[in-house]
């Protein structure tokens, strides 16, 4: 059961909103097979406002996943791509519903 989360913040350099939207879909066959990681989301909010949302089981996962090759990968392309650094929390699940439909 998810316990800790990450909820990241990207903000899209002007005219690179494709270009972000299109990192966080080519992100996705990496963390499918980061088994660690059980609830990972790539989110495109208003304004050129991206959000990575992920749960893990545990500290540990949290941790191997930030250490891992998205991470690497979104603090490689980060001065392209982002206006400015990503704000990254850590967080705590208090409370969530996964139902076997909502997950593809």
């Amino acid at each position: 059961m998810a316990k800790v989360g990450l909820v990241v913040r990207l903000r899209a350099k002007a005219g690179k909103e494709a270009a972000v939207a299109e990192f966080l879909k080519n992100a996705l066959p990496a963390v499918r097979a980061e088994e660690f990681t059980p609830l990972w989301f790539g989110l495109e909010g208003a304004n050129g406002v991206f959000y990575i949302v992920d749960y893990f089981d545990d500290e540990a996962g949290r941790e191997q996943h930030l250490a891992g090759q998205v991470a690497a990968a979104l603090i490689q392309s980060a001065p392209e791509l982002l206006a400015d650094h990503p704000h990254i929390e850590k967080v705590d699940v208090l409370a969530s519903k996964v139902t076997r439909a909502a997950v593809t």
